[in-house]
């Protein structure tokens, strides 16, 4: 289970935002709806520890994990966290095998990652660099990258936003169903791709 309370982040430009408390069942998956700029990155980037409240607090598992080092919460991430970036974080000039076996480095073991191309429909492509990518093959990498790691935790910022809305709808099962006994929490400006989420929020 992951709860928030009271928390607050304070950027370098003096602003601010507060966010209602909220609590994630294990198991669960949720589509957080809001419009762009409106703090959903934000809020994904503290619950994985990336940021660190200004007040309040994170709490995975009765753990108050906001008060962790940040090497401890880096430690965390990477064994349990699955990260889908809104902005793909990938290399480039590398091949689709390459930026998902990069893993391996961190002890994930990648050995399903054509299966997991060939659900995603990427498999044809695993040994073209990424630069040569459309935008929508780009984000269906970086879904499969997180994916690969069978985290407890997957935090997706906009995953369906450089797909049509047939395909988005799609991958949004498809993170449904790999989430498996985990949780998934989604952020989307998309309102259609609500349903597929077990709770949906504004």
């Amino acid at each position: 289970m992951i709860k928030t309370k009271d928390l607050r982040v304070r950027f370098a430009d003096g602003s601010a935002i507060r966010y209602g408390d909220l609590c994630f069942e294990a198991g669960q998956s949720y589509a957080l709806l809001g419009a762009s700029g409106c703090g959903k990155s934000t809020l994904l980037n503290l619950l994985a520890g990336v940021l660190t409240p200004a007040s309040g607090t994170v709490e995975i598992d009765g753990a108050v994990a906001s008060a962790w080092s940040q090497r401890q919460k880096d430690a965390y991430r990477i064994r349990n966290i699955g990260f889908i970036f809104q902005d793909f974080k990938l290399l480039e000039d590398m091949t689709v095998a390459d930026n998902i076996g990069l893993l391996r480095l961190e002890g994930v073991n990648t050995a399903g990652m054509d299966a997991l191309l060939e659900r995603l429909g990427l498999l044809r492509l695993k040994k073209r660099r990424v630069r040569q990518l459309s935008g929508g093959e780009k984000q269906r990498v970086t879904i499969a990258r997180a994916l690969i790691k069978r985290p407890a935790l997957i935090l997706a910022d906009e995953p369906t936003g450089n797909l049509n809305y047939a395909t988005g709808e799609a991958v949004m099962a498809q993170l449904i169903e790999n989430a498996g006994g985990g949780t998934l929490i989604a952020v989307t400006h998309d309102e259609r791709l609500a349903p597929a989420s077990t709770t949906s929020w504004t």
